[in-house]
């Protein structure tokens, strides 16, 4: 067991956090769910070890991290939690609610890049689009084949 395997009690607190979450997720959700943002699949509230991360895409290993005023009062356990996550081999993006409310298209074009980013160094190809099917029912691929 790696030492950011979920944890049963995060697993549940991951459920209850989708059930209550903040205006800056709310908007921020729409523009990564079903693949909408650089298609590649992201989760919200997702346990990570001993945390839930508000927003992830585990194919890249991107957190996506929306903090609030609370966060104002713990920069050290904030930095301590983006460590251990950086630690483990994810890498880490921090906006403020503000920031999110206020300016989506910078922090979408801030996502998109660190995901481009990410996708180049693993060399991760795009996830398929929503409606396409497995097994050769894409586009052909070099030379024509399916």
């Amino acid at each position: 067991m790696s030492p950011l395997q979920p944890r049963r009690n995060n697993v549940d607190a991951a459920r209850l956090l989708r059930q209550h979450t903040t205006p800056a997720e709310d908007i921020l959700w729409p523009h990564l769910r079903d693949r909408r943002l650089t298609g590649l699949k992201f989760r919200r509230q997702h346990p990570v070890g001993p945390f839930v991360l508000d927003f992830c895409c585990p194919t890249v290993r991107l957190a996506i991290e929306l903090d609030g005023p609370v966060h104002d009062q713990q920069p050290d356990r904030d930095e301590n939690r983006t460590q251990a996550l950086t630690a483990s081999g994810y890498h880490v993006l921090r906006f403020t609610n503000d920031a999110v409310i206020h300016n989506l298209d910078t922090v979408l074009n801030q996502i998109a890049a660190e995901a481009h980013r990410l996708m180049a160094i693993s060399r991760t190809p795009l996830s398929r689009a929503p409606g396409e099917g497995a097994g050769g029912e894409g586009p052909p691929g070099p030379g024509g084949e399916g």
